[in-house]
């Protein structure tokens, strides 16, 4: 039971890390996009079509991040060419995701979809308790987490990553050395996009894998309160994700036993968490702001 309790922890917080990190990646480079939740419906429903339309869930994944990074750059032309309010475009980017995506899917409601298969491999999978886990998943598990990884790197650890953190730390300086600020902005938010787009294909074609109307069920709201919770490191994001994924997993399990939790408080200590960690960086930010020298300059707050 505690293998499969796990296994289910996991596979819930996939999505969510997935879709965060491209968030993150997005926030780093100054930009707010709350268009995730749209993006990612967009992402199950075309994934899921492909995949029924084809007989391949991999073209499905493939036309999911196409959608959603096609999507985002819907978003990025109305915020950084026609410079419209990231806020606003952002949440219309939600509702249209929504609309369209319950539009396109409406004729596939009820029927029965191909789901992504998991990884086997003889002699390891069979192992108890840590072989269905580690070599027994699919192949989307095993990304995000590289993904994770290789954005950690990315921004750390290269020229180029750190080109993007600087221009949303301060886009007037990075512009006054010749970088390309909306280029930049604008590959960032399509990678969020296309993140976004591969987490609702995960949804669709792994998770469940049929086509509900609004399957992301806010998904696209806690993988923003997760980057926040997560104040912005990838690693802190990949654990973040699954505490979110472990919290959405035991009310269902708190449910089963007969624990008498109302639902609704479990579903909402994600967005409770965030809160606490909101305040926690809001105060260490005071703190040092109060004990650093203004010419030592200010801790990372990204750039709306």
């Amino acid at each position: 039971m505690l293998e499969q309790i796990i296994i289910t922890i996991a596979t819930a917080a996939t999505p969510l890390l997935i879709a965060a990190l491209g968030e993150l990646v997005v926030e780093r480079s100054g930009v707010l996009n709350l268009g995730v939740e749209g993006m990612m419906v967009m992402g199950a429903v075309t994934g899921f079509a492909v995949a029924l339309t084809t007989g391949s869930p991999w073209l499905g994944v493939v036309a999911a991040i196409v959608v959603g990074a096609l999507f985002s750059l819907l978003f990025g032309f109305l915020t950084l060419t026609l410079v419209t309010n990231q806020v606003a475009t952002g949440l219309a980017l939600t509702l249209l995701g929504i609309g369209l995506s319950g539009m396109i899917g409406e004729s596939f409601v009820g029927q029965p979809g191909i789901k992504l298969g998991t990884l086997y491999i003889p002699g390891l999978t069979d192992l108890p308790f840590v072989g269905k886990l580690f070599f027994g998943q699919d192949p989307i598990f095993y990304l995000s987490i590289v993904l994770t990884f290789v954005v950690a790197w990315f921004l750390f650890r290269t020229r180029a990553g750190l080109t993007l953190r600087s221009v949303g730390d301060n886009h007037g300086s990075a512009h006054a050395l010749g970088i390309n600020v909306i280029g930049i902005r604008y590959l960032a938010v399509m990678f969020g996009g296309a993140c976004a787009g591969l987490a609702g294909a995960f949804l669709s074609l792994v998770y469940t894998p049929q086509w509900i109307e609004n399957m992301t069920a806010g998904r696209g709201w806690i993988a923003l309160a997760l980057v926040v919770f997560a104040s912005w490191r990838p690693l802190r994001v990949l654990a973040g994700a699954y505490l979110f994924g472990a919290v959405s997993i035991g009310q269902l399990h708190a449910q089963a036993l007969g624990i008498g939790i109302p639902s609704q408080l479990l579903s909402s200590l994600p967005y409770l968490a965030t809160i606490v960690v909101l305040v926690l960086i809001s105060r260490n930010r005071r703190l040092t702001m109060i004990n650093t020298p203004a010419s030592l300059g200010r801790p990372f707050v990204p750039d709306r």
